[in-house]
């Protein structure tokens, strides 16, 4: 299972609100096979000397960068913390703190000073969906299975999951002709005993998921299939779902399943803001300009707010007005413009979506939906 950390609205918002002329953000790709993990620790050893190299650049003082660097070098030497990692690490550090995110998609491997923290590619791994669990259902068996974008499937172990529907719920089978009082018989007592082997199983997943985004499928044959759609208090439980048997079925062919309806989600929430886009755009309440976008950020007017993953546009951002003003170089004194756009839109409650220009519309930097109009 990868071990993420996926950030909260508030971690979020706190991390854009973060002001200091020696913020250090380091992302780096690393693994969940333990085994092979050393390598991921010498990258961040290398990492953290070019983000020495480049706070002293900056004339930050040796006594502020050797604050940074102590912190960066405990995070590197903790042998516990490396044993349990996803797919990539991102780590923010000023002289008086630091926090770390184990995430589930590949980033590049960067490191960036400024006077505040480089987020664009950790906002890309909270909008977009990289992997998902698949709850293979039936009466005789229950199997968690994660799906990632580039690794294979694994199935794993969920603390307290039934491992079957009879032995959950106490009888010798759920096909009983009658239900212990005498007053429940045939399907009626049937659907009772499933319903309630549906409901420990979301008991049971309810930790595991807590504070995730990752859609959960369903693969399951009636009637498991409605009576767990009934019972299911998961927020990202996916509508589409695999609609067969998944006993005997394996890892792999399960997460073969799977994919097509992750790509059907993400293909749906684009469709679904083009159409909004312009139907706001005729209300005025849409934009594609970087300037007006920043303005609108600053004031909280932005609703959903769509990014290109992949372009970097250099600038400042103005704190209090949103004026922008760009810049043809990277440095301590500039910073990726869209990337405060998106980091000031989720500080302010919206939804940004991390997308490649072609999908964006006018293929502009952005798309953004208003709340109001300005």
């Amino acid at each position: 299972m990868l071990h993420v950390d996926i950030p909260t609205l508030p971690e979020i918002q706190t991390l854009v609100a973060q002001r200091n002329p020696a913020s250090v953000s380091i992302y780096l790709e690393t693994t969940p096979q333990t085994q092979h993990i050393g390598e991921a620790g010498i990258v961040l050893s290398n990492l953290i000397k070019q983000a020495d190299e480049q706070l002293e650049a900056a004339g930050i003082d040796k006594r502020t960068r050797w604050a940074i660097v102590e912190q960066l070098e405990d995070v590197s030497e903790d042998e516990d913390f490396w044993k349990y990692q996803a797919n990539s690490l991102a780590i923010f550090a000023t002289p008086d703190s630091h926090r770390s995110y184990r995430l589930p998609n590949r980033l590049g491997n960067l490191v960036q000073v400024a006077d505040r923290f480089h987020l664009k590619p950790l906002i890309r791994s909270v909008s977009v969906e990289q992997h998902a669990f698949v709850l293979a259902l039936a009466e005789n068996e229950v199997r968690v299975i994660e799906v990632f974008s580039d690794m294979p499937a694994a199935e794993i172990k969920v603390p307290n999951l039934p491992k079957d529907a009879a032995s959950a719920v106490g009888t010798g089978t759920v096909n009983t002709r009658s239900h212990s009082s005498g007053r429940l018989h045939g399907s009626e007592g049937q659907k009772v005993h499933l319903r309630k082997f549906c409901r420990m199983i979301d008991a049971a997943l309810r930790p595991m998921l807590a504070g995730r985004h990752e859609p959960l499928i369903l693969a399951a044959a009636e009637p498991l299939l409605s009576i767990y759609r009934s019972v299911n208090t998961y927020p990202e439980f996916a509508e589409q779902v695999i609609g067969t048997s998944p006993v005997r079925v394996p890892a792999h062919e399960l997460a073969e399943q799977a994919r097509p309806i992750l790509d059907k989600r993400h293909a749906d929430s684009i469709e679904a803001f083009k159409a909004l886009y312009r139907q706001r755009e005729n209300e005025g309440r849409a934009t594609s300009d970087i300037a007006m976008a920043a303005r609108a950020a600053t004031f909280g007017a932005i609703d959903t707010l769509v990014v290109d993953i992949d372009e970097v546009v250099f600038g400042t951002v103005d704190e209090e007005t949103g004026a922008v003003t760009f810049a043809d170089h990277d440095g301590a004194d500039t910073y990726g413009v869209v990337d405060e756009i998106a980091g000031r839109t989720l500080a302010m409650g919206g939804r940004v979506i991390g997308e490649r220009k072609e999908d964006i519309p006018g293929d502009g930097s952005l798309a953004a939906v208003l709340r109001y109009t300005i």
